[in-house]
């Protein structure tokens, strides 16, 4: 049960452990080094002031030990300290690839978020519990940051770009979450709450009656009611390269480099398109800048990420070859 002064929120998060351990050593470093300089300060104060006005002080010109001394440990402290965060950062940036993914936009002055099966909630995020849960986070407006306390894991929501991070919920509950970047007027009201449920209950709960489209079925509607399917036919006989498989693989670009299909590489082809020319194509591609919405943009996401297990055309597709013994 949690004091009634928590020195920290909850932990609710794979990530809320080593979190809260790191700052508490930086916590406990910077306490210790503190009280010491502050004790010797004092120490030296008494012992080595001047008791009469005739005392002349010693000549001291140093001391190797003491200089190497408090040299070397603060290194070796900041070098420790800055190779656990890394660690942490590492395993926060890098999502596992058994994923619930989750679209959320943030617009002023509240939260938009999308299950994968298409039920809708507004400031409101219902995730099961031990599932891996990553979020795929995009701004109709200004800079917003979606930040959960309980869960010690934050993340900038820019416009004009993806951004994602990861988690899994390790017990069930109620957790605020909320914008941790000044955003407007309104900003201290956008917030809401993180609901972890038992897997059975959340099945049932998604599989409740919402009216929502599913994202994948939406993308599908989308992709032909702009036209994509004129270019991107799936044989990869068209102007533009087939999608087929194309998420998550790496495609090589007209200047030789390679890229990976990933959501954020997918906005950017949808709102830039000629960003990223793909190997073999022409620049034919129009900017959907101004017509689509981030929701949107996340359903044609969804559907072409419905594409991935289609078999690849022979060529057309874009995807660039394996490295030998890679796949």
């Amino acid at each position: 049960m949690q004091s009634p002064l928590p020195t920290f929120p909850e932990q609710a998060s794979n990530f809320a452990g080593n979190v809260d351990a790191l700052f508490s050593f930086i916590l406990m470093t910077t306490l210790f080094f503190a009280v010491l300089v502050t004790l010797l300060i004092i120490f030296a104060a008494f012992k080595f002031r001047r008791r009469s006005e005739k005392e002349v002080g010693d000549d001291v010109h140093g001391n190797n030990v003491l200089e190497v001394g408090w040299t070397l440990i603060p290194t070796i402290i900041a070098i420790g300290i800055f190779a656990w965060g890394a660690a942490i950062y590492v395993n926060y940036r890098i999502a596992p690839t058994d994923t619930l993914d989750i679209y959320v936009v943030g617009k002023q002055w509240m939260w938009k978020l999308q299950q994968p099966n298409g039920r809708k909630e507004i400031n409101e995020l219902h995730i099961p519990v031990g599932r891996n849960v990553k979020l795929i986070l995009g701004s109709e407006d200004v800079i917003h940051d979606f930040y959960v306390p309980a869960f010690r894991v934050k993340m900038d929501v820019v416009p004009g770009r993806y951004n994602t991070m990861w988690f899994r919920p390790v017990k069930t509950g109620k957790y605020h979450f909320f914008c941790s970047q000044y955003c407007g007027t309104n900003h201290a009201v956008m917030g809401g709450w993180v609901t972890v449920m038992e897997p059975a209950e959340y099945a049932a709960w998604l599989s409740g009656e919402s009216g929502d489209v599913n994202p994948v079925s939406a993308g599908e509607r989308l992709f032909t009611q702009f036209a994509c399917v004129t270019c991107h036919l799936s044989n990869g006989t068209g102007r533009a390269p087939s999608l087929n498989g194309v998420f998550g693989a790496n495609v090589l670009l007209a200047d030789g480099s390679t890229v990976v299909a990933d959501e954020a590489y997918i906005r950017e082809s949808i709102l830039q398109p000629n960003a990223k020319i793909v190997a073999g194509y022409q620049p034919v591609m129009p900017t959907f800048q101004g017509l689509v919405t981030e929701e949107q943009i996340g359903n044609l996401t969804a559907y072409i990420k419905s594409l991935q297990s289609q078999p690849v055309p022979a060529k057309g597709a874009g995807i660039a070859p394996s490295p030998a013994g890679k796949k």
